[in-house]
């Protein structure tokens, strides 16, 4: 793993439940604020379930794709109450 991708992980465990952020913060997080495509793409590959990978959504609101399914992605958030 990438330095890179442990750090967008680190951020993206950080995310409490009930709260999101969206691909561009989480880049901006980890100090790569034009990476949100790579933050996207590093997520989609991960399946470890300590990581909240669906409470990144895009930055128009709507939920964006998931590795699960987008319609998991938005069953989860609703579940949590973060949408």
């Amino acid at each position: 793993m990438t330095p890179f991708a442990q750090a967008v992980y680190n951020v993206v465990k950080k995310i409490p439940k009930g709260s999101v952020m969206t691909y561009k913060q989480v880049a901006e997080a980890v100090g790569r604020p034009m990476a949100y495509r790579a933050v996207g793409n590093i997520l989609n590959k991960n399946y470890d379930p300590s990581i909240p990978c669906h409470r990144v959504i895009k930055s128009d609101g709507t939920t964006g794709g998931y590795n699960r399914g987008e319609t998991q992605k938005q069953i989860r958030l609703r579940e949590e109450g973060a949408i």
